[in-house]
């Protein structure tokens, strides 16, 4: 009878040592996406700053040209003070935060095209050397912003799997574990472009 009753201490110590081990790294394992995801949030925050960066210089340097184009300068300019002023803790990645950061980076974008086909009208700028770097950056630095996205959208998507599997639906539950929002396309882009020569 005692050998059996030790046998049964045993077995069921064995089971909370291995509970005990599956809820460290399961939760561990969380953790380290959870922090995947802010990690490639801030690398989106990052590309966004380099372009907000690139703005100002790009805005003196059209401005040299066309000076009667006021309204177009300063509707940029006001774009990427908003922009910068709109910020999303990667914590609370909410889809009410992110479509407000996004919106907001969007507004900065159809500013930019908007002062980019104000150049067109000026072939003495798209001549100048200065003025095509920024350029060339500028494009540069859009595409980083969508690598940049793309890969938040990956880690996002994993982690939010990870927490919503069994039986880590459990730990996530237990220990706070919210779903990351997506970037998602901008309303409208569903819709081509349409080009009229």
């Amino acid at each position: 009878m005692n050998v059996k009753k030790h046998l049964g201490w045993i077995i069921a110590g064995a089971i909370v040592v291995v509970l005990l081990l599956w809820c460290v790294t399961g939760y561990n394992g969380l953790v380290s996406m959870d922090e995947q995801v802010a990690g490639k949030w801030a690398n989106v925050e990052t590309q966004y700053q380099r372009r907000a960066d690139l703005i100002p210089n790009l805005v003196s340097t059209v401005k040299g040209y066309a000076t009667h184009e006021q309204t177009t300068l300063a509707q940029v300019v006001e774009a990427r003070s908003k922009a910068t002023q709109v910020t999303v803790d990667p914590t609370d990645l909410s889809p009410e935060r992110l479509a407000a950061y996004q919106k907001a980076q969007g507004n900065v974008s159809a500013a930019l095209g908007r002062l980019l086909m104000v150049a067109e009208n000026y072939p003495q700028l798209k001549a100048n050397q200065n003025f095509l770097e920024l350029q060339s950056q500028l494009e540069g630095t859009e595409n980083r912003i969508t690598v940049a996205r793309k890969d938040f959208n990956d880690a996002a998507k994993a982690y939010n799997v990870a927490i919503r599997r069994f039986p880590k639906n459990i730990l996530a539950g237990i220990f706070g574990f919210d779903k990351k929002a997506y970037f998602e396309a901008a309303e409208g882009a569903e819709k081509a472009p349409e080009v009229k020569f």
